[in-house]
C-alpha cells in the first residue's frame, strides 16, 4: 500500500512509526512530516492545512490510505474532499469534527444526547458573558470556542483570573475567530483520564486507556500546555470504569451522530474527568491524542494499518485489539519557556545513546536537522516548544518511569526542560 500521514509533531512520527510496521505499508509519505521521521516516512513540502494540494499529490501518488494526524484538515473538511474524489482516508467528516472545531457543538450535544459533563453556558458577547460571571462566582473553566492548540481552556479559581480570560479570548482575540463565542462551565474536580477509540461509524474499537498532564511543571503546577507527558494504561480506567465510559459516553455519542445522519469514522478521543458521580467529559478531540498517542501505540500489538482500514471500510464489528501487558510512559522534552516565548536552533546531544537504550523509542515532535550535509540520523536542533516525546516500556510502572527517565538524563539542548513527575498518579500511595 502507499500511505499518506498528514502532520509533522510527536503524535505523526508514532504514527509513522507504528504504520511502518505494518506487513501492508510498501511506501509511507509524511506531509510535511520531519527530519526526525524521514528515516521512516518520506517528507512531502506540503503543509497540512493545504487541502487542494494534498488531494492532488494523493491523485498523483496513488495514494491507498491517507492518515490525518492534526485536527485543522479535518475541522476544514478534508475527509469530505478526498471522499467526494474516491480517495480513502482516516477520519471524520466535517460536519463530525465540530465535535472538537466548535465546544459549543459539542456541549449542546452532549446535553441532548444525555451524556454526563459540566453544566455550561455559551455567549458570543463579551457583556453578558461578564455578567453572568459576576452573578455565577468561581471556580468556573472558560473556554475558546473554536481550535486554540490546547490552549483555549482556562480553569479559573479566583473572579480576577477568569475576568482576565474572558478578556484574553473575547477582546484581545488571544485565539483569533475561536474566541467569537466562549463556554463558562462548573469545574469538575477528579482525576482525568484519555478514552481513545476508534469508529467505522457504527462499531467502536477501544484502544488503551492512556492520562496525560497538561500543566508545565511538577505537582501539576503552571500553564496549560499541549501535554507534558503521558502513561498507559490509566491505573483509574478499571475495567468496570472503561465499561461504564463505553456506556455512557462513547455508544451514546456514536449511536446518537449516526442516527442524526452524522455517522462517525476515525479516531475520537474523550477526555475524561472521574468524579465522585461517575465519568464526565471535558472535551471530546477528533484524533489521536498528542501526547497520548506516543504511550499508547509502543502497547499495541495489532497492525494499526489495518484498524484505520476497518475504520474506513465499516468492518470493524467483532474485531479487537491485542496489547503488550507492560506499561509505557511517554515524557515531554520541552524548550525552556514553553508554552511561552522559547528559543529555537538549540543543538540536541545524546539523541543516539537514548534511542538505542532497549524498550526506549523516541519520538520528534519539534526538531530539524542542524546541517545540510547530514541524514535524519545526524545533528538536531530545537525547533519547537516541545521538542521530544521520550518513551519507555517496562515491567511495572516504576520500572517504565525509571527507564524513560534514564533516557530523558543522556539527552541534553540548552534550556532543556522537562517534568521529572510524569505518571506519579500510577505509584502513589
Amino acid at each position: 500500500m502507499r500511505i499518506l500521514l498528514i502532520g509533522s509533531g510527536g503524535r505523526e512520527h508514532a504514527l509513522a512509526w507504528k504504520i511502518a510496521q505494518s506487513p501492508k505499508c510498501g511506501k509511507l509519505y509524511a506531509a510535511p512530516g520531519s527530519d526526525g521521521m524521514a528515516r521512516i516516512a518520506e517528507p512531502v513540502n506540503i503543509k497540512a492545512d493545504d487541502i487542494d494540494g494534498l488531494l492532488e499529490f494523493a491523485r498523483t501518488k496513488k495514494i491507498d490510505l491517507t492518515v490525518v494526524g492534526p485536527e485543522a484538515p479535518l475541522v476544514a473538511g478534508i475527509a469530505d474532499l478526498f471522499r467526494d474524489k474516491g480517495l480513502r482516508i482516516f477520519g471524520p467528516t466535517k460536519e463530525c469534527a465540530r465535535l472538537e472545531g466548535s465546544k459549543a457543538f459539542s456541549k449542546e450535544l452532549m446535553k441532548r444526547l444525555g451524556v454526563p459533563t459540566a453544566d455550561f453556558k455559551i455567549f458570543d458577547k463579551h457583556s453578558e458573558a461578564l455578567k453572568y460571571l459576576e452573578s455565577r462566582g468561581v471556580p468556573v473553566v472558560i473556554k475558546a470556542d473554536g481550535l486554540a492548540a490546547g490552549k483555549g481552556v482556562m480553569v479559573c479559581k479566583s473572579m480576577d483570573e477568569a475576568v482576565a480570560a474572558l478578556q484574553a479570548i473575547m477582546i484581545d482575540r488571544s485565539f483569533g475567530n475561536s474566541g467569537d463565542k466562549v463556554i463558562i462551565e462548573d469545574c469538575l474536580n477528579g482525576e482525568e483520564a484519555s478514552i481513545i477509540v476508534v469508529s467505522d461509524g457504527k462499531n467502536v474499537v477501544p484502544l488503551a486507556s492512556s492520562q496525560d498532564h497538561k500543566r508545565a511543571f511538577d505537582g501539576d503546577k503552571g500553564p496549560n500546555t499541549g501535554g507534558m507527558g503521558a502513561y498507559s494504561p490509566g491505573p483509574v480506567v478499571t475495567v468496570a470504569v472503561a465499561r461504564d465510559i463505553m456506556e455512557r459516553v462513547i455508544d451514546p455519542v456514536i449511536r446518537g451522530m449516526s442516527a442524526e445522519g452524522k455517522p462517525y469514522t476515525g479516531a475520537l478521543y474523550a477526555g475524561i474527568m472521574m468524579t465522585d458521580k461517575g465519568p464526565y467529559v471535558l472535551e471530546f478531540n477528533v484524533r489521536f491524542g498528542d501526547p497520548e498517542t506516543q504511550a499508547i501505540l509502543p502497547r499495541m500489538k495489532s497492525d494499526l494499518v489495518e484498524l484505520m482500514e476497518r475504520s474506513c471500510d465499516g468492518a470493524l464489528g467483532g474485531y479487537s485489539l491485542e496489547w503488550d501487558p507492560r506499561p509505557c510512559v511517554s515524557v515531554v522534552v520541552a524548550s525552556g519557556g514553553y508554552p511561552g516565548n522559547f528559543i529555537k536552533g538549540m543543538e540536541i546531544n545524546g539523541l543516539d545513546r537514548a534511542s538505542g537504550m532497549r524498550d526506549v523509542v523516541v519520538f520528534h515532535a519539534g526538531t530539524r536537522s542542524g546541517r545540510r550535509d547530514v541524514d535524519a540520523q545526524g545533528l538536531f536542533v530545537t525547533s519547537g516548544g516541545r521538542v521530544l516525546n521520550v518513551t519507555a516500556l517496562g515491567g511495572d510502572y516504576r520500572a517504565a518511569i525509571n527507564n524513560c527517565y534514564e533516557a530523558v538524563r543522556l539527552i541534553n539542548f540548552d534550556k532543556m526542560h522537562y517534568r521529572t513527575d510524569i505518571a506519579y498518579r500510577a505509584i502513589k500511595g
